[in-house]
């Protein structure tokens, strides 16, 4: 039974088969993992009294065998032994097997959720820079007539004090001019080359120590042990400065003289980067102990034009989520007062 079903020990979500009696036949190792129970364990233990709501789950069992169709996202809760319970997903597929007609694949009730919010985060940034994209090419023209007039202005004023209102509207311009450059900015193809994450941070580290001279403490936390990724390096630095950028500004803003970033890296395995499953990942977490993100805008930090600051653009973070998301990565964040928590994931190889 084992060699029939060898293609599933290669899967990295938990499947179990199982008989027209509803007993397990099979379990892959995510499986064992997941349940935390060897195979030896699972084998023939009837299916659904692992599980709390055993009346629900065996009738979407039994109505699977019956129907011959395939059920989705039935939650269900795995009974551990000296453990808490586990919330997960179930997905019931009938497989056209004579002795072994179905096949549950299970999945953590959070990974679940987490899987849905990078989905939707991804659509969103799509419409965001897609709409973007468009307002900033609608600005361009317009505001080259309106810096344009103010030069050719400037030029029949005779009074000193006039002119000052023309240089108001040629640096406005020009601000707005280098505003829809960064916005156009991002869609630029990455250069992809072998880098180490902990050079990045370094340079970003010194930049930040840079920029704010006073009242910042910036610690490392790396693990030293991380390998080399492929990514573009300028786009990287980019996304990680923004990141700690918009930290320390919410530092130096906070009533507090005094305020700290952490930089962490860590590895991490087995994840699972908007439905692709990844061996290995680069874990990247910038923690601040600032005030933290407002509530009103928690849920859209990562859209453009939108900010926490007075005077801030709203583009830092959406350029970060960009890049990262150019090398198959995501970023999140958490966030309550005094702890606010931006985590990268990035796969590796």
């Amino acid at each position: 039974m084992s060699a029939q079903f060898s293609g599933l020990e290669l899967l990295p979500t938990a499947v179990a088969v199982l008989d027209e009696e509803l007993v397990v036949r099979y379990a892959n190792p995510a499986a064992e993992s997941l349940l935390d129970t060897g195979l030896k364990s699972l084998l023939g233990q009837p299916f659904v009294p692992l599980f709390a709501e055993q009346a629900d789950l065996a009738t979407t069992l039994a109505d699977a065998l019956a129907n011959h169709w395939d059920y989705s996202a039935r939650n269900v809760t795995y009974l551990r032994q000296s453990h808490e319970p586990l919330p997960l997903v179930a997905m019931v597929a009938h497989i056209v097997l004579p002795v072994t007609p179905l096949l549950v694949e299970l999945r953590p009730i959070e990974q679940q959720l987490r899987i849905a919010r990078e989905e939707r985060m991804i659509d969103q940034q799509a419409a965001n820079r897609e709409l973007i994209r468009n307002l900033a090419h609608e600005i361009k023209n317009p505001l080259g007539g309106l810096r344009g007039s103010a030069q050719l202005l400037e030029r029949e004023l005779d009074k000193a004090e006039l002119k000052e209102y023309t240089q108001v509207i040629i640096k406005e311009a020009d601000r707005l001019q280098s505003l829809v450059d960064r916005l156009l900015t991002p869609h630029r193809t990455p250069r992809l080359a072998p880098l180490n994450v902990h050079e990045i941070l370094e340079r970003v580290r010194s930049l930040i120590l840079a920029e704010f001279s006073q009242g910042i403490t910036i610690r490392r936390n790396y693990d030293v042990s991380a390998p080399d990724l492929i990514g573009d390096k300028e786009q990287l630095i980019q996304a990680t400065l923004n990141i700690v950028r918009n930290a320390a500004q919410a530092l130096r803003s906070a009533e507090s003289t005094r305020g700290t970033i952490e930089l962490r890296t860590r590895i991490a395995r087995q994840v699972t980067i908007v439905r692709q499953r990844h061996k290995l990942a680069l874990e990247l977490q910038v923690i601040d102990d600032g005030p933290g993100v407002a509530d009103e805008i928690r849920d859209r930090i990562f859209n453009p034009l939108v900010s926490g600051r007075e005077g801030g653009s709203g583009l830092g973070l959406s350029l970060a989520q960009t890049f990262i998301q150019y090398h198959r990565g995501m970023i999140e964040c958490e966030s309550r007062p005094g702890r606010t928590v931006f985590t990268i994931l990035l796969p590796l190889g």
